[in-house]
């Protein structure tokens, strides 16, 4: 899926990132980002935002928070971060973006209130219960601010992930706008959900869920009791192509994430204005009953699409040549992936120590792989500008004395 994605529209990703895994330069189970065209991605979502005259924060989780990926969006003209978690926040904040985005989907936990609120600081932040703005706002009390906060709503036939749900009744918005302008400390600003916008199969399109109707609404009750300009946060899917349909709902905020790197499900069935830029690097390790065993850890596969026949790309050379494609077993979520198994019968069969490029709609995250920022690749001079784990933190590889 994503892999045909990459090896037809930045072959010359594909190729740096192996001959920098052939010359010893990157690690196998990584991630690889091409910041030049994360960069250009950016500025593409920023421009049309901005067009639209809505408020754009980039959501990191999905390449693991990376320092220079982090750093190329600020290049490209996005200035904030929407933080998932406590770890995105902390990530990003490390990174030199601002938090535009604070809460959601995670809430922030008791005892991190106060820190986010003085460290932090971000410009908005989501709460589910009345719990949660106090502490918010107690935080931003003791900071000596006033934070803004969202409520994030809900209404009957809204469409949530399993376990993401909670929030205030929709209908009873007036009354908790209220309660948040009650706090000291704090003020309301706003309304949000997730997701507003998903892939739908058998359309093979992008379309508003109920959640986004239901931000339409609420905000129409709000502005009926005099609450006007108030934010509409809008997350979901989310593509430059798509941002005109959000602003046109009276979002006033969006999040592009997979769309930062063009691995939405949309970019699988159109070509997009935003470019591939990531990528799943690993290496052979051996080969046992006809399979080629390739290192795991980051096998992480977004359950978007039905099951599929997964490839790699396999060889000892950088190439994207249909030839080097070969399908692979990905152990299934309930197993550790400690390896994947590559088919090496037939010509030409893997070796190892062959390179295994994989096309993930990745979420580095959650998983235990490396995460590498590689420039130059648009110049044709490729540089690692950073090897770190999925929460920005830089990492000692290869191992040394002293740098376990």
């Amino acid at each position: 899926m994503f892999l045909d994605v990459l090896r037809r529209r930045n072959p010359g990703f594909v190729e740096a990132a192996q001959k920098l895994h052939r010359e010893g330069k990157i690690p196998a189970n990584a991630y690889v980002i091409d910041l030049d065209t994360i960069e250009r991605n950016a500025g593409v979502l920023k421009d049309e935002a901005t067009r639209l005259g809505l408020k754009i924060f980039a959501m990191t989780k999905q390449f693991g928070r990376s320092s220079s990926a982090c750093q190329a969006i600020l290049r490209g003209g996005i200035e904030r971060s929407v933080a998932v978690d406590m770890a995105c926040a902390k990530a990003t904040h490390r990174a030199g973006l601002k938090l535009g985005h604070l809460g959601h989907l995670q809430q922030v936990a008791r005892h991190e209130a106060n820190g986010a609120a003085r460290v932090l600081q971000p410009d908005y932040w989501t709460v589910f219960n009345e719990t949660k703005a106090r502490e918010a706002a107690a935080g931003a009390k003791a900071a000596g601010r006033v934070q803004n906060l969202l409520a994030r709503i809900h209404a009957e036939g809204d469409t949530f992930y399993r376990g993401h749900e909670g929030g205030f009744e929709a209908a009873d918005v007036v009354e908790v706008a209220g309660m948040f302008d009650s706090l000291d400390g704090g003020r309301f600003a706003g309304i949000t959900t997730f997701p507003a916008l998903l892939f739908d199969h058998q359309a093979r399109k992008v379309l508003p869920t109920p959640n986004l109707a239901t931000l339409t609404k609420t905000a129409e009750a709000l502005a009926r009791v005099g609450r006007r300009n108030i934010e509409v946060n809008a997350p979901g899917t989310t593509s430059s192509v798509l941002l005109a349909a959000l602003a046109e709902a009276g979002a006033t905020q969006c999040e592009p994430g997979n769309g930062l790197h063009g691995t939405t499900a949309l970019h699988v069935v159109d070509d997009l204005p935003e470019l591939p830029a990531m990528l799943y690097l690993t290496e052979v390790s051996h080969l046992s009953g006809g399979k080629a065993y390739c290192f795991g850890g980051g096998f992480y596969i977004d359950p978007i699409f039905p099951d599929y026949d997964v490839k790699a790309i396999v060889s000892d050379e950088p190439t994207v040549a249909a030839g080097a494609l070969r399908s692979v077993e990905i152990p299934p979520p309930s197993a550790i992936d400690y390896y994947a198994m590559i088919d090496a019968t037939g010509p030409g069969a893997p070796k190892p120590g062959d390179t295994a490029v994989f096309g993930f709609r990745g979420q580095a995250f959650v998983t235990r792989a490396y995460v590498v920022g590689v420039s130059g690749i648009s110049s044709g001079v490729p540089k690692v500008e950073s090897i770190e784990n999925s929460f920005g933190e830089t990492t000692a590889w290869p191992i040394e004395e002293g740098r376990a």
